[in-house]
């Protein structure tokens, strides 16, 4: 047994520990808000109980998270990256969730993972299965390497990403209601993509950091400009505003302007019918849930929108789909497996696709 084995052991004891520990209070489930908001019963049996893309639900497990490697980039090895992996072994898989002190989804494992060894990966697995570079087969895989499946029709791209550890093995953080594990590779992966350059040659990898794609990316793989391109705001009222944002969030600040516009013309006094309030027209409850305390403050209203429709494209993997979840819950999107047959939510998507160029 290598001293990287006991090492990751005694981190999977400690993670089983702390989930006898009680949870924290947090204030309220972001699911059961969002539905509440956008009269949508069926966010959380869809989902995750812990609530869409992990914000303000529960806190299932308490304490400190692992301390990260310290490593950079060029010193970092495959063994490293699998020890780095076991650390989290135990912990809850959460549907969205990226911390580990809470839990976290395939893709978020991966994410931090890298992160903590000085690799920035996109956050979503459609994105970080085409990040590094491909590995032909899996008798050409090495530990540390990403490997991935798609297994539904519905997303474009895959859907499940994993580390694979050697040995016919990988750790991955599989479904709601089981934890982080080691697991026998179940059949052979649609995609297998080597982060790390390899030792023998030195090669780096093409496309950021250490090789994996830089997150601003995440925008042009859901078909809309990068944020940060001069043609994404430029003109617009509240670029400054809708740029930031999207960089935080890995949102397009075209698509955040565009919804903007639709929603309410620019218009941060606006309030419609409904109730739904400000620049993004969040309804209260929705503002609660993402913590937003002022809608009229078109800092915190434009903050918040980012983060919605982040969980949402992370949600659908499509823009469409996302804008359709905006205007008519998720649970309609999921309901109809596409944008739902309301005329009002038909002719929100064609309009806002309109400004995008109609890219999906």
């Amino acid at each position: 047994m290598t001293v990287a084995d006991v090492t990751g052991r005694i981190a999977q004891i400690q993670s089983q520990l702390a989930l006898l520990a009680p949870p924290r209070s947090t204030g309220g489930d972001f699911s059961s808000l969002l539905g509440q908001a956008l009269g949508d019963s069926a966010v959380t049996a869809a989902g995750s109980s812990s609530g869409l893309g992990g914000l303000g639900g529960p806190v299932p497990v308490t304490g400190a998270a692992p301390v990260p490697s310290t490593a950079t980039p060029g010193s970092v090895s495959g063994d490293d990256v699998v020890a780095e992996a076991r650390k989290y072994l135990g912990l809850p898989y959460v549907w969205g969730g990226t911390d580990p002190t809470k839990g976290m989804d395939c893709s978020g494992l991966v994410q931090v993972v890298y992160k903590n060894l000085g690799y920035d990966l996109p956050r979503v697995s459609f994105q970080q299965a085409a990040s590094g570079r491909p590995v032909e087969s899996m008798s050409q895989a090495q530990p540390g390497d990403l490997i991935a499946w798609d297994n539904s029709s519905r997303n474009d791209g895959v859907d499940h990403i994993a580390i694979y550890i050697g040995g016919g093995k990988m750790i991955e953080a599989p479904r709601t209601g089981l934890d982080i594990r080691v697991i026998d590779v179940p059949s052979t992966p649609d995609v297998i993509r080597r982060i790390l350059p390899d030792a023998a040659s030195g090669d780096a990898v093409a496309g950021g950091v250490g090789g994996a794609a830089p997150v601003a990316g995440a925008a042009a793989a859901y078909g809309v400009p990068a944020y940060g391109a001069p043609a994404a705001t430029g003109g617009t009222p509240f670029a400054d505003l809708f740029t930031s944002a999207g960089s935080r969030y890995g949102v397009s600040p075209t698509l955040l302007a565009a919804i903007a516009k639709q929603e309410s013309g620019f218009n941060p006094t606006a309030v419609s019918p409904a109730g739904a309030q400000g620049l993004m027209q969040l309804m209260p409850a929705t503002a609660q849930g993402l913590g937003v305390t002022d809608s009229f403050d078109p800092s915190q209203a434009v903050d918040g929108a980012a983060r919605l429709v982040r969980d949402l494209l992370d949600r659908f993997g499509r823009t469409d789909l996302a804008l359709a979840a905006y205007n008519a819950g998720p649970g309609a999107v999921l309901r109809y497996d596409g944008v739902p047959p309301y005329a009002e939510t038909q002719n929100y998507v064609r309009s806002v696709m309109g400004m995008l160029g109609g890219a999906r």
